[in-house]
């Protein structure tokens, strides 16, 4: 099958790579002088390291690999100082390269290692995962987490190129592929309403590998990704759009310590951001409702825990990376693809938003 190249542009431009089969296509990204190259992967994925490193190696590479665990496990400051001492080990210069294979997490994390090992090495980034396909393996942002929030210690750093290999999803967990769409369905609402028409044609296609609009779906949310990015990669403007439903997420996984797939927080929080942004008088109530309608037709939760939870993920959202001063900010949308920003929302509001997603007969997280 043909491979689909998206640009992303920018100061350091590169290409995401989308298609069947990509493994072949990691010595090109690699480059023609030998060099080493550390994959580093998460736990359980020897399938995909072996040919990986098996098209390095053949190309002349020399190929070393290293294991992290799979989940937010792997983006602990300590985890990244395991691979610090092994890169040192291997003694990884500057010309040398780093593949991160595996999900949002790990190609968060081999971003992060690759950006601050001698002030930045090369990286090639392969997803795994739904999710890191549409999302966290295109920007260049990388980051690990504190007990404190998440992704507050990172780096701009953008890869050489991403390997979007459709075939990497084929196994995936239901619950893991359907976490993932919450991304796509953020694509659609935020930038792109032909993906919120594609999702609502086949609802239970959309939801697992292999369906009959999964390419399509995957390259619309990564050519949204991909322009914003281009014209904003230090996160200075347009780029906050990307974080709509995350203020909310974020604290939900913060408060469940990660327990909580990205996904499924993220898609209580554009509820709640839909909520609060009709409340606010900027958003409709048939594009709010339209929210809940799509997520939940698709499996993903539209609800969190009840009342008594607000005060903890009220305190988590002031850590959040757009909040100003003390001043919280909000991705809303003034209507369908029209996102912009809430500044500094009425406590009320955030709070009668937030009874609109505790409806426990629906909540999931």
């Amino acid at each position: 099958m043909s491979v689909t190249r998206i640009a992303v542009g920018g100061e350091r431009p590169y290409e995401v790579l989308v298609g069947h089969g990509l493994a072949g296509a990691l010595p090109d990204l690699a480059g023609r002088a030998p060099r080493t190259v550390v994959i580093i992967h998460a736990e359980g994925l020897d399938r995909l390291v072996t040919p990986a490193r098996a098209a390095l190696a053949a190309a002349g590479h020399a190929v070393h690999a290293v294991a992290v665990p799979a989940g937010e496990r792997a983006k602990e400051i300590t985890v990244a100082s395991r691979l610090w001492s092994a890169l040192a080990a291997l003694r990884v210069g500057r010309s040398d390269l780093i593949v991160g294979l595996g999900g949002g997490a790990v190609t968060d994390l081999a971003g992060f290692v690759a950006a601050t090992w001698l002030r930045g090495v090369p990286v090639v980034l392969a997803p795994t995962t739904l999710l890191a396909v549409v999302d966290a393996a295109i920007g260049g942002k990388t980051a690990i987490n504190l007990a404190a929030g998440k992704n507050l210690v990172g780096a701009f750093h953008p890869p050489a190129g991403v390997i979007a290999d459709l075939d990497a999803l084929a196994t995936l967990p239901r619950r893991e592929y359907v976490s993932g769409l919450a991304e796509v369905v953020k694509a659609g609402f935020i930038a792109d309403p032909a993906i919120l028409a594609l999702i609502e044609d086949d609802p239970a296609g959309a939801a697992r590998p292999g369906g009959r609009h999964e390419r399509e779906l995957v390259e619309r949310a990564i050519r949204v990704k991909a322009a914003v990015v281009a014209a904003d990669l230090r996160e200075a403007g347009p780029r906050e759009m990307l974080n709509y439903g995350h203020t909310l997420g974020h604290a939900i996984e913060a408060a469940e310590e990660y327990a909580v797939p990205h996904g499924e927080a993220v898609a209580v929080g554009m509820v709640f951001a839909a909520a609060v942004g009709r409340l606010a008088g900027r958003l409709d109530a048939a594009t709010a409702g339209r929210h809940r309608e799509i997520l939940t037709a698709i499996g993903l939760p539209a609800a969190y825990r009840g009342a008594a939870a607000w005060p903890r993920l009220r305190e988590a959202m002031g850590v959040d990376k757009k909040t100003r001063g003390r001043r919280l900010r909000m991705v809303v949308l003034d209507g369908l693809a029209r996102p912009g920003i809430l500044a500094d929302p009425p406590e009320d509001l955030l709070e009668r938003a937030y009874r609109e997603v505790t409806d426990a007969d629906r909540a999931r997280a």
